[in-house]
């Protein structure tokens, strides 16, 4: 059976959390305007009302690994972040690999010859978008 419903993709930045959301049956990551960021209660109610409106079932957070694959410091601010979503929203998170996701953007956004203003911009959705799309791709949705 294939799974339906909206999953919501987060790349959770310091400044701002980069969104992606997908179609209902899982197969294209769209972009959604980000989310700048205020405090982490702030941050929680304007995701929940997100998840709210788009019918969200499934969240994916951008796990941030080394290159070696080991767990960071950003890696265990991301889970704390993650368990703290889940509970608010009562959606369950999977954390997601997201190694190179931010260069990869930034690439995609450099060949596309946009100004560094409006490329830093983009960036978080881009990452998120090609976050969840990966995501999508892999065939691990649950």
């Amino acid at each position: 059976m294939t799974p339906t419903g909206r999953v919501l993709a987060l790349d959770l930045g310091k400044r701002r959390i980069g969104l992606a959301i997908s179609d209902e049956l899982g197969i294209t990551a769209q972009g959604l305007p980000t989310l700048e960021r205020r405090n982490k209660r702030a941050d929680l109610a304007a995701l929940a009302t997100l998840i709210r409106e788009h019918r969200v079932t499934q969240l994916l957070m951008g796990n941030p690994l080394h290159m070696s694959g080991n767990e960071g410091r950003q890696s265990a601010w991301v889970q704390e972040f993650a368990r703290a979503l889940e509970q608010h929203s009562g959606i369950p998170v999977r954390l997601w690999d997201e190694r190179l996701t931010t260069v990869e953007a930034s690439r995609v956004l450099r060949q596309s010859g946009i100004s560094i203003e409006k490329r830093a911009a983009a960036v978080d959705r881009l990452s998120a978008v090609i976050l969840l799309q990966s995501y999508l791709d892999s065939g691990e949705r649950t």
